[in-house]
């Protein structure tokens, strides 16, 4: 697995601009609010979920964005969502509760993890990730961040969760 510094290295080979903070551990949206108010970018929160045939979904929204699992699953293509276990959280994306990141993909080199980015990260010109750990956070640039989605073999559905419809990529089925 890979940690946060071959996350920056990576995209540092990749040519990708990057600045990282480090910053006192955040667990979860709406800590950490004076640390993200120093930041400019898009904030994120970060699901991992298991659906009921075992397929398993990275969400990352706005942190500010409502996501209704119970009416997400027909919009993605997904069965009854719920949470993904620790254990299996660090074994697809080497991360732990708390750090849970897009950026975290760099680790799923099986291809297990289909990814659903909010419209509103989507279309922002900055967005901010913790590197791996929640003990930082890194930002991006959008076409950064789609360089990065794009090295890793990665492409986004993209749901506008106030309307609950796919604008970008495909429904899985």
């Amino acid at each position: 697995m890979k940690t946060r510094d071959d996350l920056l290295a990576f995209l540092d080979a990749q040519g990708i601009a990057h600045r990282t903070v480090d910053h006192p551990a955040v667990f979860r949206v709406g800590e950490g609010e004076e640390i993200k108010a120093g930041l400019p970018g898009a904030h994120t929160k970060n699901l991992f979920l298991k659906d009921a045939k075992d397929r398993l979904w990275l969400i990352s929204a706005a942190d500010r964005t409502a996501i209704d699992l119970k009416r997400l699953p027909p919009v993605i293509g997904a069965a009854r969502l719920s949470f993904g276990r620790e254990a299996l959280m660090v074994e697809a994306l080497g991360v732990t509760p708390g750090s849970v990141t897009a950026l975290g993909l760099i680790n799923d080199a099986a291809r297990r993890v289909t990814f659903v980015l909010d419209r509103q990260l989507a279309q922002a010109e900055t967005v901010n990730f913790h590197p791996l750990t929640n003990t930082a956070t890194t930002a991006l640039d959008q076409a950064g961040f789609r360089r990065f989605l794009a090295a890793v073999g990665v492409e986004p559905l993209v749901v506008d969760f106030e309307t609950l419809q796919v604008v970008e990529g495909q429904t899985i089925r």
